[in-house]
């Protein structure tokens, strides 16, 4: 099965990176080059201070941009990145239109590209670290599918189209969907920042439209909590059940409230880590895997406490 298969390539991955990166000197990586897509959104600011803190740790400076959700920006602070003698570049694209520029621009440059979360199409850069997002996101389709009872109209808060989360998430939940027959998806739209505002703004738009609805799936916490207050501004006389996805502190705390009903915990701390430890490999001469997928935690109100404590 897929699942396992990715497991089981990113403890490989992991295993032999390890090594990589303890057999390496980090004196070979002098300056790491961070571009972040939004760092409005926790999810990135947790991936950002864990990059930080760490390479610190081996005493690596790192140079860290703010695209800002906008993709020319993005372009634009790396080709800036580019003339600062940066060993590796760290990239999280902030969409998926102009993603390949950069990576190929790195390349060109002998710069090696860890991409972080989303990746981009056509240009991959020398090694891809995140979440299985297919198989979270099946597990959380599956379990919220389950909480309705199997039956009942649902309606999907998607993020940023064609980014990589968004693509497979999408796959992953309609994976679930199709073990039931009696869940009918009445009504979806695509988000541009994956933030609470548009959560709210989306879902009360879906929700005119379709006031039947008794499933939400927000694929991110940011748009499943605002899924959740357009609920409750709605207050419809059925029970409706709201997935997130991601495992954001904020959302955390509001899923043990009750708020909404639950999310897939993402491993943000160690994938700053684990992009760190990867950026000094390559520059070693160590191969590593391609594709460094990890699965997240499906995470509702019974085992949300071990997160809020510490975050993966």
């Amino acid at each position: 099965m897929k699942t396992r298969r990715s497991i089981l390539l990113a403890a490989a991955a992991a295993s032999v990176l390890f090594a990589a990166a303890g057999n390496a000197s980090a004196a070979e990586v002098k300056k790491i080059g961070l571009a972040v897509a939004n760092l409005q959104a926790n999810f990135f600011n947790q991936i950002k201070q864990s990059v930080e803190a760490y390479a610190a740790t081996k005493g690596i400076e790192v140079i860290t941009v703010d695209a800002k959700g906008d993709a020319a920006t993005q372009v634009s602070q790396i080709q800036d990145l580019l003339t600062q003698n940066i060993d590796a570049l760290l990239y999280i694209p902030a969409g998926a239109t102009a993603a390949a520029v950069p990576v190929r621009t790195a390349k060109a440059q002998g710069v090696p590209v860890i991409n972080i979360d989303r990746n981009a199409d056509g240009a991959p850069g020398d090694t891809f670290i995140a979440t299985d997002s297919v198989a979270s996101a099946r597990e959380v389709c599956d379990y919220i599918a389950k909480q309705a009872g199997g039956k009942g109209e649902m309606i999907i808060v998607h993020g940023q189209r064609g980014t990589t989360p968004e693509v497979d998430r999408s796959k992953g939940c309609g994976e679930a969907l199709a073990n039931y027959p009696d869940i009918k998806v009445v009504g979806e739209l695509w988000s541009e920042a994956w933030s609470q505002d548009e959560g709210f703004k989306l879902t009360s738009d879906l929700l005119q439209s379709h006031p039947n609805v008794s499933i939400i799936f927000g694929q991110a916490d940011g748009l499943a909590l605002g899924a959740a207050q357009a609920v409750k501004v709605a207050n419809p006389a059925q029970r409706i059940y709201v997935a997130g996805f991601d495992g954001d502190t904020a959302a955390l705390e509001a899923l043990e409230k009750g708020v909404f009903d639950v999310t897939a915990t993402q491993r943000t701390q160690f994938f700053g880590r684990q992009a760190v430890d990867s950026a000094i490999a390559i520059v070693a001469g160590q191969e590593i895997e391609p594709m460094q997928l990890f699965p997240a935690t499906l995470t509702t109100k019974e085992n949300v406490a071990q997160f809020i404590a510490e975050h993966p």
